[in-house]
């Protein structure tokens, strides 16, 4: 039987992707606001979809609630654009998200499911949904911010102007060593294991990540207009997009620069750790600074060090290509890592603001290709 506190924290996620949905109306639910992203009442539908189809149609082998809604809700079976005009009306979409949530919820604590399904072992199953969830939460924060960052704000006025900084910040030693890498089971998605001996040199870490303050010096300095300080694949992203600021920065009628996140805009911290920025712009700026952005094992070995502050702020773009672990093996099914270990994806580590506790731990591991910028991402230097 799933332990009492697995089962609170499920329902606790399964009500905050409800309220998302619940707080919009009908038009906001099924609009895509950016090319990556779904719209806001498919994840809704798809974290019901998936949960149901891993608890009633795998390990109870029922599929009657889920196969309806599989073409939907699967990913790969319908494109992104065709999602938002093919969801059922919010009232409805709300109807039934909330009472496959509560059946769910019920046969897990009432033991209705095979009970030596190897799934249900330690809680695995419905510890692998809350995480699926937290990511879809997370996602959903996402696109409202897009929805947002497509509004016009001509009244709005900067306070206190953003200031350049030099400063990087301390930096603080790990020593030359061998660092336990990876997490555990059962709450460890496959990527994360089996845990691995990473030997490292010495190296310096960044203690914060980059603020505001230092990324505007970089732009200021002409960090977007350098080719040198560009990957080859990062200047012609640069060149074809026009990029010149963190894609969430706008200028107000005084050329003072100011952020735009969920509710609108809000005035940029000098010290505040910058987002909004892809893998390419994250590894300009570091070269700027004569320095680097981290191997994710050198990320993950001075977090366990305790020589990272302000980490979850932002996540944080990582110099590697997402890989699979020595000794990986698929689980549950084979497309949750396998595809992306592509070696155009790379690894970002931490969490941002807006990432659910299930998910903030040393070893998960985030992962998009290079040009993204609509995640919640910005950097932290090593030397």
């Amino acid at each position: 039987m799933t332990a009492p506190a697995t089962l609170h924290r499920l329902s606790a996620i399964q009500n905050l992707l409800l309220a998302l949905v619940e707080g919009h109306d009908d038009s906001v639910c099924r609009n895509q606001y950016h090319p990556d992203l779904s719209p806001l009442g498919w994840h809704l539908g798809h974290c019901v979809y998936t949960e149901t189809y891993w608890l009633q149609e795998v390990v109870g082998g029922d599929p009657s609630h889920s196969a309806p809604h599989r073409t939907l809700y699967t990913p790969e079976l319908t494109p992104r654009p065709q999602r938002g005009p093919q969801l059922p009306p919010r009232d409805a979409l709300i109807d039934w998200a909330a009472g496959l949530q509560s059946e769910n919820l019920m046969r897990l604590a009432n033991a209705a499911l095979p009970q030596d399904h190897p799934l249900l072992a330690d809680d695995y199953l419905p510890l692998f949904l809350l995480q699926h969830h937290a990511q879809h939460y997370e996602t959903m924060l996402m696109v409202l911010t897009q929805r947002a960052l497509r509004a016009d704000y001509p009244d709005y006025r900067v306070r206190t102007p953003l200031v350049a900084s030099q400063d990087h910040g301390t930096l603080r030693t790990v020593p030359a060593g061998h660092f336990r890498i990876g997490g555990a089971a059962p709450l460890a998605f496959d990527n994360e294991l089996p845990p691995q001996h990473a030997e490292l040199g010495e190296f310096r870490i960044a203690a914060q990540p980059l603020g505001n303050g230092e990324y505007l010096s970089f732009m200021q300095a002409g960090g977007y207009s350098d080719a040198r300080l560009w990957s080859e694949g990062g200047w012609t992203w640069r060149q074809q997009h026009n990029a010149t600021h963190p894609e969430h920065w706008r200028l107000d009628a005084d050329d003072a620069w100011y952020g735009i996140g969920l509710n609108g805009p809000y005035e940029l911290a000098a010290d505040t750790a910058v987002h909004g920025i892809n893998h390419y712009e994250a590894s300009a700026c570091a070269a700027w600074a004569g320095a680097r952005l981290p191997h994710e094992y050198q990320w993950e070995a001075a977090h366990r060090s305790r020589q990272l502050d302000d980490v979850g702020r932002v996540w944080e773009w990582c110099a590697n290509n997402f890989h699979p672990y020595n000794g990986f093996s698929a689980f549950p099914y084979e497309g949750y890592s396998t595809p992306w270990f592509d070696g155009t994806h790379y690894s970002l580590r931490g969490a941002s603001l807006h990432t659910r506790p299930e998910l903030r731990r040393a070893s998960f591991r985030n992962f998009y290709t290079a040009e993204k910028r609509h995640i919640f991402a910005g950097l932290r230097l090593v030397y």
